[in-house]
């Protein structure tokens, strides 16, 4: 497997000739993102997670690519899917199947990959604002992006988590728990995109010491460049 950061919390996996791309969002530089791909899957409905704009010019561009997301997601981009068509902006829904809407439990295979939902809600940022749907992704048996959200997904083995390093909802003392209730023995920052030089400096010297106690390993992978997972 291999995998592709695009940025923030967008990643591209790759197995074999097959590829779907998760968390697309306007934080993200999708140019290139899109390319190749069969599948896009968003955990949640933010905006830094979900482009809904450009999800639907690469559904318009590519009639193969199938959504999934959350049913209210789905539902918001069934909508917006509509208002493309009606504008003759471009065909998307000559399928329904092409937006699909999960919940956590649900077991699907996309672009070659055996995937499986887990949590449900997303992290508290603050009692005053709602609290939404979120899904964490395990795919291919080895890599889970747990979308914005610490819940830590039960009976399954992960060999690669892409952890969150920081977020309006997110302290780095709980990235540091989440770390190690895992357990993974590879862990791969994502959700960074609100960060300087600086700030990165700090959240990766806070995971790195936390995953060497602990016997894992904590790795920054560079943006744009596919990179090998052996798991």
């Amino acid at each position: 497997m291999e995998i592709t950061k695009f940025n923030h919390s967008c990643i591209r996996v790759r197995s074999g000739e097959r590829a779907l791309l998760i968390d697309p969002g306007t934080f993200s530089t999708l140019a290139q993102a899109f390319t190749g791909v069969e599948a896009v899957l968003a955990t949640h409905e933010h905006p830094d997670h979900l482009d809904v704009a450009a999800l639907l010019v690469a559904m318009g561009a590519n009639p193969e690519l199938v959504f999934y997301g959350p049913p209210a997601l789905a539902a918001t981009v069934l909508e917006a899917a509509e208002s493309f068509e009606a504008a003759g902006t471009g065909r998307i829904l000559e399928a329904s199947a092409r937006i699909q809407a999960v919940s956590p439990g649900a077991h699907f295979e996309a672009a070659g990959l055996d995937i499986s939902t887990h949590g449900g809600a997303h992290a508290v940022i603050h009692r005053s604002l709602p609290v939404v749907a979120n899904l964490g992704f395990f795919i291919g048996g080895e890599l889970f992006h747990p979308g914005d959200s610490y819940q830590v997904p039960e009976g399954i083995d992960v060999a690669t988590l892409l952890i969150p390093a920081h977020a309006p909802w997110a302290k780095i003392g709980e990235s540091l728990d989440f770390l190690e209730m895992v357990g993974a023995p590879l862990n791969i920052p994502i959700h960074d995109g609100l960060l300087n030089e600086r700030g990165l400096s700090l959240v990766d010297g806070h995971l790195t010491r936390v995953a060497g106690e602990h016997g894992l390993e904590y790795r920054r992978i560079p943006n744009g460049i596919p990179v090998e997972l052996d798991r």
